[in-house]
């Protein structure tokens, strides 16, 4: 058998997919192994090239087989979609991602540690427990609305007829018993998810206090604790970017380009990448022009002509996108925003 090149490893649960090529490109083999073999087989080989696209398992796979003396390269599917020629299955999956991996010019992923994956965990189960949070606030309302009991909007609203249900309050004396104590049960799940969304930020809080690339980040006006966080636990190398702006299109917060002849188009951004960080630096963004007026700094000076022109939702959208490129600088160089320093050149 000739020697192996490059290998394109289609992962799954049980059946993981090999194809491999030799120094001139050739197909060498395609098999498939089962889960516990593959780093047995994996082993015996010399150093080589393992390509696998980046999902949830493919950082732990990297790793362990990082460990083997291979050279792991991680890919998003995006990119290797176009290479699949024909239908999907997991032969055609696995060639097309042992051949993304031979172009020059493609973008790989780090493979992230057991620290970083276990910091990125955090804003992922906090996401979550909001997002639960949300659905049962929101069936609590619709169910005391079903008998006349209204609130107002906003989360921290509905602590008041969580008060009143456990009380037992007067205003819901018409709502039957039957209904009242499965009320009772969301309203206790509730509060459960108070508590643990509580014991995530503080947890949050203390990696930040620990990181000091999240306390340089935290020093750019309308990023908080929380963003600073996210940002430093989802970039651990920011040298992976080549700009600022590179790291803004990688959260998807550049315009969509549809060019051509000459004529240059420019849309809505494109939302590609990381969701979590953009909603973030635009939540930042939206909450910083509340204090505009008592700012002094470059950026604020520069949000303010940039809104004599733009509305203000357009405005805080490409404040997001300014705030991005310089934390990629702060996060590269290691300083302090400088609220004299121009932005020209961000």
């Amino acid at each position: 058998m000739s020697k192996i090149a490059r290998i394109g490893l289609d992962i799954a649960k049980k059946w993981f997919q090999v194809h491999a090529v030799d120094g001139d490109e050739r197909e060498v083999l395609n098999r498939k192994l089962p889960r516990d073999k593959v780093l047995g087989f994996l082993a015996v080989l010399p150093p080589c090239e393992v390509a696998l696209e980046a999902c949830s398992s493919s950082h732990y796979w990297g790793r362990e087989i990082s460990r083997l003396g291979h050279r792991v390269r991680l890919i998003s599917p995006s990119y290797v979609k176009p290479f699949v020629r024909r239908g999907k299955s997991d032969a055609h999956d696995s060639r097309a991602i042992c051949e993304a991996a031979s172009r020059p010019d493609m973008r790989f992923v780090r493979v992230k540690s057991e620290v970083q994956q276990a910091a990125l965990m955090q804003h992922t189960s906090r996401q979550l427990l909001i997002e639960q949070r949300t659905a049962v606030a929101n069936s609590i309302r619709g169910q005391l609305a079903e008998f006349g009991v209204i609130e107002n909007k906003r989360i921290q609203n509905v602590g008041e007829l969580v008060r009143m249900i456990e009380q037992g309050d007067f205003h819901l004396a018409h709502v039957p018993a039957i209904a009242l104590a499965v009320i009772k049960v969301l309203a206790q799940q509730l509060r459960a998810l108070d508590e643990h969304l509580a014991m995530i930020d503080e947890q949050i809080d203390a990696w930040r206090k620990a990181s000091p690339t999240a306390q340089a980040l935290k020093t750019i006006p309308g990023v908080g604790p929380l963003i600073s966080a996210a940002l430093a636990a989802h970039v651990a190398d920011p040298s992976v970017f080549r700009s600022g702006r590179d790291f803004a299109a990688w959260l998807g917060l550049v315009p969509r380009q549809n060019s051509s002849g000459g004529k240059e188009r420019l849309g809505r951004i494109t939302k590609h990448g990381n969701p979590y960080l953009r909603r973030l630096l635009v939540l930042g963004a939206t909450a910083s022009l509340r204090w505009l007026a008592k700012r002094t700094d470059a950026l604020a000076e520069w949000t303010r002509k940039m809104l004599q022109r733009r509305p203000a939702r357009l405005v805080t959208v490409a404040l997001a996108n300014k705030m991005a490129r310089v934390a990629w600088a702060i996060m590269m160089t290691g300083e302090l925003f400088r609220k004299e320093a121009s932005l020209a050149t961000a």
